[in-house]
């Protein structure tokens, strides 16, 4: 089979489009033909080298922690999926990924996949729909009529989190470049902050519960979203190589998020995307073989939007 794979560590040129051995299911895995992955940030930062530490991997590593696809084998002791079962999963971080024709996954990562739009698009969903339903409900605590402030509104997971926030029935205050404004109107933003032309601290003049930073700001910056927060409040943090502040005199906390595999959580959000209650946003679909160029862009700044990544058919 075909999959894009790096023997060493480094940059994006390090990642070879390939010639693997196909897969075998061991105890409590299935093999998923793959329909599309999607690249996120952390696949450049494992490829890089610099997770070494949380996420150790094997070398050679085929990235792609995002998987749709449909169940082509089982390994003993599989229950509850079947052949030909279409699935959406987030793959453990430190095993090999689906950026290839076929991937091993555990059969309890697996989740049934939308069925209301095409299965190679549903792979934009698992990592960033689970982070974004985390830091909101899981270390937010979220409710209707609570003030939210989604820092970094316009990527992948700021869409998301604007989507559920709102869904929820809470007050969205995001910011966003020029670029991504519309979307993140579209997405149900009550109030956009265009953060390349105003302060944020300056923007916000009511108190928020919850801030959501998504954004890569200077530690400075982000100890100031701190005072944007009321008395008990929170800050939810997913640039975790810069540590959460919190303000305890106020009773503010503050929170890094490491988003893990939930499946439970999955299932509520494709039942969402099944309801017409939540949009998948994909800015670009690419074959396998174009993978390496989507890192390059990745680490030169230059990638917008989801790219869904497709391997050519089995």
């Amino acid at each position: 089979m075909k999959a894009v794979r790096f023997h060493e560590y480094g940059d994006p040129d390090v990642l070879r489009y390939e010639d693997v051995e196909l897969p075998v299911p061991g105890a409590g895995q299935v093999r998923i033909r793959v329909a599309a992955t999607s690249f996120n940030g952390v696949d450049g930062n494992i490829r890089g080298g610099f997770m070494q530490g949380p996420i150790p991997v094997v070398l050679p590593h085929t990235p792609g922690i995002d998987i749709a696809g449909t169940v082509d084998a089982l390994g003993e002791g599989v229950d509850g999926v079947q052949v030909g079962d279409q699935v959406i999963g987030f793959l453990p971080m430190d095993g090999n990924g689906a950026a290839a024709q076929y991937v091993l996954a555990p059969a309890e990562v697996l989740t049934p996949a939308p069925t209301s739009i095409p299965l190679p698009d549903t792979a934009a969903l698992p990592l960033v729909g689970l982070t974004a339903w985390q830091a909101l409900f899981d270390h937010g605590k979220l409710t209707a009529g609570q003030r939210v402030l989604i820092n970094g509104a316009g990527g992948a997971v700021g869409g998301y989190a604007v989507q559920l926030a709102k869904g929820v029935g809470a007050h969205v205050i995001a910011t966003a470049s020029p670029r991504s404004s519309e979307a993140v109107k579209t997405a149900g933003a009550d109030e956009v902050v265009d953060h390349t032309t105003t302060e944020v601290t300056a923007a916000v003049t009511e108190p928020v519960d919850v801030v959501l930073n998504l954004a890569p700001v200077e530690p400075q910056q982000l100890t100031a979203l701190v005072t944007l927060v009321r008395p008990g409040g929170v800050l939810v943090n997913t640039t975790v190589w810069m540590p959460a502040p919190s303000d305890d005199d106020r009773g503010v906390r503050g929170i890094d998020l490491f988003v893990r595999s939930d499946t439970e959580q999955l299932a509520q959000l494709v039942a969402l995307i099944d309801r017409g209650e939540l949009r998948v946003n994909v800015a670009r679909r690419v074959p396998l073989a174009e993978l390496p160029a989507v890192h390059a862009q990745a680490a030169g700044g230059t990638l917008a939007g989801k790219v869904v990544v497709l391997p050519p058919a089995a």
